[in-house]
């Protein structure tokens, strides 16, 4: 199994506190994010599900996705939810060269059509290099990263055990990342919907990032 954390520690929030990790609240209002959509069938039943309890969320989409289901990236739109850049390609900043990066995220904005109106950015992986989030943050993004994974990408994982992970470390603030991915199908499809029932009947409120 590949190593990463569940619940992100207070140092990693504090050493790159110019990301976003939390939004504090004192209205037990917490953030769901879904990476890496839109992808027919799968996106829809996140949308679904999300109706049934009046949740909204946030969709990190690739852009080449957008590209080929346009449709369902405007119904997440019409469904009052917001879409952030999750670059074209699902590149990772790491192994990528700066200019190339930023390059590939201002095509996520042309196909988008949405440009300079989402401004959040989630770098895939959560890899990205220092001259990468400045330049994004000169173009006025906000890079948003998450306190609690849900790891649903992880094959390696029980879809029991990707419940586990965030029924046990969501609180007042906290944004939440799940993938709309057929990979991540499997697990999503488990957690999604008892997650949802089970932070609703504890008073949470289901919030977009902005």
């Amino acid at each position: 199994m590949s190593f990463y954390w569940i619940k992100t520690n207070a140092f990693i929030k504090k050493t790159f506190s110019n990301y976003v990790w939390d939004v504090s609240n004192t209205e037990n209002k917490i953030y769901l994010t879904f990476d890496d959509g839109p992808i027919p069938e799968i996106t829809e039943w996140v949308l679904e599900e999300l109706q049934k309890h009046n949740a909204k969320a946030t969709f990190f989409c690739i852009g080449h996705n957008i590209e080929k289901h346009p449709d369902i990236f405007e119904k997440v739109i019409e469904n009052g939810h917001s879409v952030g850049n999750h670059t074209f390609n699902h590149l990772n900043g790491w192994k990528t060269a700066t200019e190339e990066y930023i390059e590939n995220s201002r095509q996520w904005s042309v196909v988008s059509g949405l440009s300079p109106n989402s401004k959040l950015f989630r770098p895939p992986y959560g890899k990205i290099k220092s001259s990468q989030s400045k330049k994004l943050q000169q173009l006025g993004y906000k890079i948003i990263m998450w306190d609690v994974l849900s790891a649903d990408y992880d094959t390696t994982i029980t879809p029991e055990k990707c419940l586990e992970n965030v029924l046990k470390n969501v609180s007042s603030g906290s944004i939440i990342v799940f993938h709309d991915s057929v990979k991540a199908f499997p697990n999503l499809k488990y957690t999604l919907p008892k997650a949802l029932k089970y932070w609703k009947e504890k008073g949470f409120v289901f919030e977009k990032l902005d």
